[in-house]
């Protein structure tokens, strides 16, 4: 599994997105770029076909979670874009998870890159015990809900880089770790609350980091994206 840095397009418009983009036009690397749910409900399809034709790879992060059939309808709409990598949340279940992987898969038997979102980098151990009423550790649950989505057939998770190694040393070194929250160590950190820089995420062995603000947001954000490219690949 190779590894590779994604660039979180959280735009909320197709020139906005499009005007960023056009900063790594002369770029030999074009990077991996995640279009999230503010840009896809504003723009739609046609913004997931633009950025494909400028040669990016996209990673569709809509998060789905709903009953099973309703999932495995919408990833099949879904399957008919020439997308790398789509996820849903693993609290929905392993019923829906089965039925996201049926709605994604081609005739041709091929299928995106599916993930499941493990709880959000945004969510600390006292949110997670306090609003959403579950008594594990963070840890613990993190790993239950990783090894649901490997037996439900999916390729990886979304996790903390805190926690990739040990889902690796749970599920296996091919099960893919996708893992956001991630910093420079003079930024600020945000609404994220479990997070790291790229060096570290490396060491800690997520397979592909989710970099948003500290690029999108940066003075220079082709020379933010090379930093992060130089600490997490090279």
């Amino acid at each position: 599994m190779g590894k590779d840095v994604i660039i979180a397009c959280d735009f909320d418009s197709f020139d906005k997105v499009i005007s960023f983009l056009d900063l790594f036009e002369k770029e030999d690397r074009k990077p991996f770029v995640k279009i999230g749910m503010e840009l896809y409900y504003a723009e739609g399809a046609r913004v997931v076909r633009e950025i494909r034709a400028r040669g990016h790879k996209i990673f569709l992060d809509l998060k789905l979670h709903d009953i099973p059939t309703t999932v495995q309808k919408a990833m099949s709409v879904l399957s008919r874009m020439d997308v790398d990598m789509c996820n849903l949340h693993a609290a929905g279940g392993s019923a829906m998870m089965e039925a996201a992987i049926k709605g994604l898969t081609r005739e041709d038997g091929t299928r995106p890159i599916l993930i499941a979102v493990t709880q959000l980098t945004s969510t600390s151990e006292e949110r997670l015990h306090s609003e959403l009423l579950i008594d594990r550790p963070m840890p613990e649950v993190v790993m239950h809900y990783a090894e649901n989505a490997k037996n439900s057939g999916l390729d990886g998770v979304v996790c903390s880089p805190l926690e990739a190694g040990k889902v690796h040393d749970r599920c296996g070194k091919n099960f893919v770790t996708v893992t956001p929250g991630i910093r420079f160590d003079s930024a600020t950190v945000g609404d994220q609350v479990r997070v790291t820089t790229p060096a570290l995420a490396k060491e800690l062995g997520s397979d592909y980091i989710v970099v948003g603000r500290p690029v999108t947001a940066a003075d220079d954000p082709v020379a933010a994206y090379r930093r992060c490219v130089e600490e997490f690949i090279d």
